[in-house]
């Protein structure tokens, strides 16, 4: 059996918060899964989301948490049933995160007293989400709809949201985001590059990891935010 950390949900949002990153890892095959976790990790990012689009990914997960899981928050991603939920909780994952609102979903979370990250990308779909009791949205996607002025408009009539814009969002970005209102930022394909992946250059996702992290270490000091909040 997996070694799980057993974090409460507070626990895991304030992780989250304070790294302020969550890697979406979609890769080919368990052996680039694993590669992308330990170049993300090299790079200063201690958390994970291993979606459900890759091959084996419950595999994956079970096999991430195994050998990483006290240095790193593993959570799945791309989780849109309830069978899927249930397999990722079983493997260790500490957070699961969907595309759009699955209400099955949010309720294996909660009879497991997990964290469920659903997506959400209108108003209405963010109302919605909340009235479910989600505590932490991802919006998605993001940069397809106007990006950080998108996330900004959204924050306006929601000011108390914990918003994690995902979609076209990268270390160039990554302040505007975070002055936005940002709680946490989502990074797939800009930071975990397949093609990087598939030639084994996991210094190049190291480098993207770590200037994500300054980059989102300077636009909190810029904007006087305290981490975690």
């Amino acid at each position: 059996m997996p070694t799980v950390t057993t974090m409460s949900i507070e626990d895991v949002i304030r992780k989250i918060g304070e790294i302020g990153i969550v890697p979406v890892v979609r890769a080919a095959s368990v052996t680039e899964a694993n590669r992308a976790v330990e170049a993300i990790l090299a790079g200063g990012i201690p958390v994970v989301e291993i979606t459900m689009t890759v091959p084996g990914a419950i595999s994956v997960i079970r096999e991430v948490v195994k050998q990483y899981g006290e240095k790193v928050l593993v959570g799945a991603g791309t989780v849109t049933n309830a069978e899927q939920a249930e397999s990722s909780l079983r493997a260790g994952a500490e957070f699961l995160v969907s595309p759009g609102l699955s209400l099955p979903v949010l309720s294996v979370a909660r009879a497991s007293e997990k964290l469920a990250i659903p997506g959400a990308l209108t108003p209405t779909e963010l109302m919605n989400a909340q009235e479910h009791g989600a505590k932490l949205v991802k919006i998605f996607p993001c940069g397809n709809v106007g990006g950080p002025k998108y996330l900004k408009s959204l924050k306006a009539p929601f000011p108390s949201a914990s918003l994690i814009p995902t979609g076209g969002v990268n270390a160039a970005n990554a302040a505007e985001f975070i002055a936005a209102g940002a709680f946490a930022l989502g990074v797939g394909a800009d930071l975990v590059d397949a093609a990087a992946l598939r030639e084994g250059n996991l210094d190049k996702i190291t480098t993207a990891a770590q200037e994500l992290v300054s980059a989102v270490a300077a636009a909190r000091a810029a904007t006087g935010e305290k981490k975690g909040k």
